[in-house]
């Protein structure tokens, strides 16, 4: 049994990788310096030719960074990597969770500690490059550590109870931990805003004008019960703009970055959350956490059910079973079921944008939302050209040509 996971993993590993390589590959055959004529009007030449050599930035520093990255994965499991550190650690603690929490906490740390030069790279090289960038040396050393201590909090925390649930519940540890992955998920949705957000920017109410008063007359005509607008500072750590909704029932809240503000005139920034008040409307939000939880009810189902095969350990190097071994065999191996739901999510997703899309574009003005997602392309440097297969695989939201079409079409059907 061992020697089949064995080289179970290993392919699966392989394969993945090689269809992500392959996926990237078939996104460069659509790079052209070459403005196509479907784009003009949207992209300038020298802005096109900018977000052409953007792509390409990317796609070279992403194929560095996941080969390496695969590199030492697969050393690491064919090495028994995983199961020496098993054995370091049992050699000081015997108690499972305390085992699990620690193994855990090495290998985040690793990973940040060898993940760290790529993301410096990536913020000071390449976003810097393309005029992107507004984050200081400071702040993205005090960003990773928040964002270190916060995930060892967090996931500490969450992490402990997980397997303390395993070790009492027996065959129902899959819906106990449902239920608390259910009800974080919630919490999260409520409170990440006034809780997370703080700790790393800047939230104030939006100033009363013209802006405020667009937004609250949109509401009200919508009928969407609003709790409150504020304003974030992003543009303190990039130029790239975004806008979203968080909290649940009447407790919603807009978030503004404030780089949008700069970005958008009013009618635009109204349209861009017309939008997202669309996936309020249409439910949206309830569905994708519904079909979150079901796809991860499944997973949990499926673990509970193999995760005590004392091989689990052994494909990794160690011969004693622990719920952390079980966790990295069972999620290598459940990875091609996790990739076609991922496929499914995203499809589902690019459905409901367009959904969205067609509300805001009815309830306050297709032309606003297509402006406001031309603006929006243009100054982050968006992929307008990428691979049918690689949107199938990876795009959550439709491509911007296939938005406008379909807004268009909108506009264009008689009241």
């Amino acid at each position: 049994m061992v020697f089949y996971l064995y080289y179970a993993i290993i392919f699966i590993l392989v394969v993945n990788f090689i269809l992500e390589r392959w996926l990237d590959y078939l996104n460069t055959t659509k790079w052209s310096l070459k403005l196509p004529v479907e784009l003009e009007g949207i992209y300038n030449q020298e802005k096109f030719r900018l977000s052409m050599e953007y792509e390409k930035s990317k796609h070279r520093f992403a194929m560095v960074s996941e080969s390496v990255s695969f590199i030492i994965l697969l050393i690491a499991f064919a090495s028994g990597g995983f199961g020496w550190l098993d054995g370091i650690v049992r050699n000081y603690v015997s108690n499972p969770i305390v085992v699990t929490l620690i193994f855990f906490a090495i290998l985040g740390v690793l990973s940040e500690l060898f993940g760290l030069p790529f993301k410096w790279y990536d913020t000071f090289r390449i976003e810097e490059k393309f005029g992107f960038n507004k984050s200081t040396r400071r702040l993205f050393i005090m960003d990773q550590l928040k964002g270190l201590l916060i995930g060892a909090i967090i996931g500490g925390l969450m992490l402990c109870l997980i397997v303390w649930i395993y070790l009492i519940a027996g065959q129902l540890f899959w819906i106990y931990a449902l239920l608390v992955i259910g009800l974080f998920s919630v919490f999260m949705l409520l409170f990440y805003s006034t809780i997370i957000v703080p700790l790393f920017n800047k939230q104030n109410p939006l100033a009363d004008g013209d802006l405020k008063d667009a937004i609250t007359a949109f509401c009200r005509k919508a009928r969407f019960q609003l709790d409150s607008i504020f304003v974030i500072d992003g543009s303190k750590r990039s130029t790239k703009a975004n806008a979203y909704f968080t909290g649940l029932g009447s407790k919603k809240r807009i978030v503004l970055y404030d780089t949008l503000i700069n970005n958008l005139n009013t009618n635009e920034i109204v349209a861009v959350l017309a939008h997202e008040t669309g996936h309020y409307k249409k439910h949206h939000v309830y569905l994708g956490f519904i079909t979150s939880l079901l796809s991860t009810a499944l997973m949990l189902y499926v673990f509970s059910l193999v995760s005590n095969n004392p091989d689990f350990a052994k494909v990794l190097g160690s011969d004693v079973p622990g719920f952390h071994l079980a966790m990295i065999s069972f999620g290598i191996l459940y990875s091609p079921l996790s990739l076609l739901f991922g496929v499914g999510m995203n499809g589902l997703s690019r459905m409901n944008e367009y959904q969205a899309d067609r509300f805001a574009a009815e309830e306050y003005g297709g032309e606003f939302l297509s402006s406001a997602l031309k603006k929006l392309s243009i100054s982050n440097l968006s992929n307008l050209t990428p691979h049918p297969l690689y949107v199938f695989f990876h795009y959550s939201h439709p491509t911007l040509l296939s938005r406008l079409r379909k807004i268009d079409q909108i506009s264009r059907q008689p009241i």
